[in-house]
């Protein structure tokens, strides 16, 4: 079961939404509002205990970012269809949530082994998700051999989600640390402007993101000159998330179309190209939201750094090269219909699909591309940078970082 709760609705021309836009003005300043700190904050995911029985808690993210609203799933199916609609999303945090899924599971007494297999397949590109969800999968069946019994078992699966949680909080700090020494080794002086691809940020992360962190360490040591923030088609995820997270921290961002990156770089408006991954395969080829890939071809033509940040969790050994990457197809209507973000109005929903293309238009929608490793100047991650990005030099970190681990 999942439904909403707790909605702070922004009428437009005030609040969050009203302060979003990055006015440029003569100045060249960015708004930064005087309240930035002030604003309420939801976590982008919690666990919750009520009288009724433990429940997964989400920031829905199809909603903003006309307004912050809550979904509550009180089982895994809720959670699965939360994934699948994106309510929840970004592959630190779907590795997150397919844990606290399991441990959903475990707790309401539902299949666990069936609960893992749904969470881990909900959206195959991600590597994170399958992750997170065997992993939790991992910590019940060791509970179950040891003895434990029905509530032992459960205990024992959600702190296994709420480590990975931790985990994850801890690593985008480490690569927010890491992603800026390397910023100012290639480009020494500061005043850095940074273009970034989809969404990276806390709303993605157990703790500020993983591209975007690094964007943010810049700007809190004022080497930020500018975020220039693509809307990411097709569901326009850099427009609503990434310049809400901007203007939130009082960032100087722009957003551009998708299609204007090649016009700043051309006038040489673009000293780097930071972005996340969903799944980085062993040979270091790179799945990321679809644009990455023409962001990575501009990079090189213009000599510009073209740099990837995640934890380890996405470098994904089992997938050899970027050809084994399974791409996830979406729907097409997210292509031939706009989307109108549901905003209350005298006690109605409004909005809906508005066509922009002749009915029974087809449509070619995948939600990601992948960027050959030749392509990509580095890959961040909290155990390290690897740069040239090559087969050995990822297994090289991902053995660093199992060792790490274990002691």
């Amino acid at each position: 079961m999942l439904y909403g709760l707790r909605t702070f609705y922004c009428p437009s021309g005030s609040g969050q939404t009203g302060r979003m836009a990055d006015q440029y003005a003569q100045s060249g300043e960015a708004v930064r509002p005087a309240d930035v700190a002030a604003m309420p904050a939801i976590p982008a995911i919690r666990w919750d205990e009520p009288p009724e029985g433990p429940v997964l808690v989400l920031l829905d993210q199809t909603r903003l970012p006309a307004e912050e609203t809550e979904l509550v799933c009180t089982d895994p199916p809720a959670l699965v269809q939360a994934i699948r609609t994106l309510a929840v999303r970004g592959a630190p945090l779907l590795g997150i949530a397919g844990a606290y899924g399991v441990a959903l599971a475990a707790a309401r007494g539902f299949d666990v082994d069936e609960a893992a297999d749904a969470l881990a397949g909900a959206r195959p590109t991600a590597v994170n998700l399958a992750y997170g969800a065997r992993r939790a999968q991992a910590a019940y069946r060791q509970a179950v051999a040891g003895g434990a019994d029905e509530r032992q078992a459960a205990e024992a699966v959600l702190a296994a989600a709420r480590a990975l949680h931790k985990e994850d909080a801890v690593a985008s700090a480490r690569m927010a640390v890491h992603g800026l020494t390397l910023l100012d080794e290639l480009m020494p002086g500061g005043g850095h402007r940074i273009l970034t691809h989809c969404n990276t940020g806390a709303l993605v992360s157990g703790g500020e993101g993983t591209a975007f962190a690094v964007a943010l360490a810049a700007h809190r040591e004022g080497r930020l000159r500018r975020l220039w923030v693509d809307e990411t088609r097709p569901l326009l995820q850099g427009a609503r998330l990434t310049a809400y997270e901007a203007a939130r921290t009082g960032m100087p961002y722009t957003l551009l179309t998708d299609n204007a990156a090649g016009s700043l770089f051309a006038a040489g408006e673009v000293d780097a190209v930071l972005i996340g991954a969903d799944r980085i395969a062993a040979d270091g080829s790179v799945a990321n939201k679809v644009g990455s890939y023409p962001l990575a071809v501009l990079a090189r033509y213009h000599h510009v750094p073209f740099i990837v940040v995640a934890p380890v969790t996405t470098v994904d050994p089992d997938t050899p090269d970027g050809a084994a990457i399974e791409v996830e197809q979406r729907a097409g209507h997210e292509v031939t219909e706009v989307t109108v973000p549901f905003v209350p109005v005298t006690g109605a929903e409004v909005g809906g699909g508005i066509s922009v293309a002749p009915l029974g238009t087809q449509a070619y929608n995948p939600a990601f591309d992948v960027t050959p490793p030749e392509l990509v100047t580095a890959v961040v991650t909290e155990e390290g940078v690897v740069s040239p990005v090559t087969t050995e030099g990822l297994a090289e970190l991902c053995a660093r970082s199992r060792q790490v681990t274990i002691s």
